[in-house]
């Protein structure tokens, strides 16, 4: 079975099983790997003991634990037999989990050990079963815990029976239990947490998974030789598509930290596991150079003066790229980027240091690739080219600048917004297109360059169009700032910014000082920031003032800043 023929997930994870079958799929680093043959059984296992506790094709199953090989069990289980599964990202407090089963009516509940806490003393009106996701034990209503092994040997003894109400309940929906799962199937329904607070139930079928799983495959073209290091949550779709279904689709294998991906826990697993492909986002890797690259290239004054040399610096950063390279394995093919904007110093290193990079664009919506590139025909501050199959249009373009609303179309949109209709029928044009909300214009390569959300964007004094995340961009490369939040307060542009007090600290200090000294060097720190930024940005994104941020930002699970936290939308001010 050729992968182009898998039109669902059932199918890919079958005709995988068959190609792949000894093959190494999923794994902890410091544990056993599953086969494909093996991780295939365990698939069809759970979905017996799903089927023996009476969940039926179109129900909800939610998923809520930290990355492991039986989270990609849990899923392909509850998928392939015809229900819907839940994704749920761990970080979402105890009441938004809630508030998502519920909405979500979902019948039971794969959690692990370490999340269970945040359902254990809630009330579900449909929900009737709860499985250990670290070890598939079962937790009935009655209270009497089954172990994996006695849950599934009760549900083979009565497997006919099973087979036999799974039956009579397709009959009464007028469907055909004997067709299976098919690709316009509702697959998976995942909750985003958006930068807007708004979190909606975005509905992904088979045919959206599987086909931009193919087209992504096809762009990085993943293979079974290749290794993947899996960092990201696996119930953001980002990771679970292209970290867990092309792996699948490609008989590729995936590896789990099973610890928070800490740089003391990641760097001995990427040395042990030497992956081809590390799927990150932008922080991660802006982290790495400016904790870990920067401070070797400019921490002396020789290195300083050196950096200021192109052929030089050029230099200098293709060493630290090897030595970089080194520490991540020495067999990095790519490293996909995506999930925000990539900091335009960052990528200059990247592309200097030669490390084969790719900056990919996508949504929880479009499943999520719309964009992407190989390492080879990346385009400084783009975010690539298409994927096969999607079209991208820009909405009422600007004449001069051709910047506008970036509209999407292809079998990798979703089917819609979980029970919310019009808030769907909101999102798409009359031509069947899906507004993204993100600003942007394609270049004549074909290629898509962001310039900010949509909602973000700040009017200037002569109708200029600011865009924030540019100038945070520029604030985020200057010393000492780890992160910034830029926004209109009394028609003036203001800028919030965390600083990183423990490099203060060490260069300066500031501990030592009086309070009234340490104040006076972080204010002088800030205006220095301030004039830096004002020296780079155009005369209308120039900043009023900076406040110190004193808490880190509250992020999404792709690192971007929960905006509306601390900006009021109507006054745009901070709040």
């Amino acid at each position: 079975m050729n992968t182009t023929e898998a039109t669902t997930l059932k199918t890919a994870l079958d005709g995988s099983a068959e190609r792949f079958g000894d093959r190494p799929a999923l794994g902890l680093v410091d544990g056993e790997m599953l086969t494909f043959s093996r991780f295939h059984q365990l698939v069809q296992d759970v979905t017996l003991l799903l089927q023996h506790r009476g969940v039926v094709p179109g129900d909800r199953v939610a998923i809520l634990g930290e990355n492991m090989p039986n989270w990609g069990v849990a899923y392909f289980a509850i998928t392939t037999m015809g229900a819907v599964a839940v994704p749920i990202l761990q970080e979402f407090h105890d009441t938004a989990v809630q508030h998502i089963l519920r909405h979500s009516e979902s019948v039971a509940l794969f959690a692990s050990r370490r999340y269970m806490h945040k359902v254990d003393y809630a009330e579900f009106d449909n929900m009737h079963t709860k499985i250990t996701l670290d070890d598939f034990s079962v937790d009935p209503n009655d209270g009497l815990k089954q172990s994996f092994k006695e849950a599934m040997a009760q549900a083979r003894s009565r497997y006919e029976q099973v087979k036999e109400r799974l039956m009579r309940f397709m009959d009464k929906k007028g469907g055909n239990y004997t067709e299976g799962v098919q690709p316009d199937d509702l697959a998976a329904i995942l909750y985003t947490s958006g930068t807007t607070g708004h979190s909606k139930g975005v509905m992904l079928t088979h045919r959206n998974i599987i086909f931009d799983a193919q087209s992504t495959a096809n762009i990085v073209n993943i293979v079974e030789t290749d290794r993947l290091m899996s960092v990201l949550p696996l119930a953001h779709t980002y990771e679970c598509t292209l970290g867990l279904v092309i792996p699948i689709l490609r008989g590729a294998s995936v590896h789990y930290l099973g610890k928070p991906p800490t740089p003391r826990t990641l760097m001995p697993a990427l040395a042990k596991v030497k992956p081809t492909y590390l799927l990150i986002v932008p922080l991660v890797i802006e982290k790495i150079y400016k904790n870990r690259i920067l401070p070797k290239l400019a921490g002396s004054g020789i290195g300083r003066n050196l950096m200021k040399i192109g052929a030089a610096k050029k230099k200098l950063q293709q060493v630290a790229g090897r030595k970089l390279m080194e520490a991540f394995g020495g067999n990095i093919k790519c490293i996909p980027i995506g999930g925000a904007f990539l900091a335009p110093e960052v990528e200059l290193f990247l592309r200097n240091a030669e490390i084969p990079y790719a900056v990919g664009y996508g949504m929880t919506e479009t499943s999520p690739l719309v964009s992407g590139s190989t390492p080879e025909t990346t385009k400084f501050r783009s975010a690539g080219y298409p994927v096969p199959g999607v079209d991208v249009i820009v909405d009422n373009p600007d004449p001069e600048t051709g910047e506008g609303e970036l509209l999407v179309k292809g079998p990798n949109v979703m089917q819609g917004y979980y029970k919310a209709p019009l808030v769907t029928e909101e999102v798409f044009t009359e031509e069947g297109y899906f507004r993204t909300g993100d600003l942007g214009y394609v270049d004549e390569d074909g290629y898509i360059f962001l310039r900010g959300r949509l909602k973000n964007v700040i009017i200037g004094p002569s109708g200029e169009n600011i865009y924030p995340e540019e100038i945070e961009a520029v604030i985020n490369e200057c010393d000492h700032v780890l992160e910034s939040l830029v926004f209109r307060q009394e028609g003036k542009l203001v800028a919030r910014v965390f600083l990183d007090s423990e490099g203060i600290d060490e260069k300066f200090s500031t501990r030592k000082m009086t309070e009234t000294k340490a104040y006076d060097k972080v204010r002088q720190i800030i205006e220095g920031i301030r004039k830096k930024v004002n020296g780079r940005v155009s005369t209308f994104s120039r900043l009023a003032r900076i406040i110190e941020q004193v808490e880190p930002f509250e992020k999404t699970p792709t690192h971007k800043i929960k905006r509306f936290l601390y900006i009021d939308a109507e006054e745009n001010t901070v709040r």
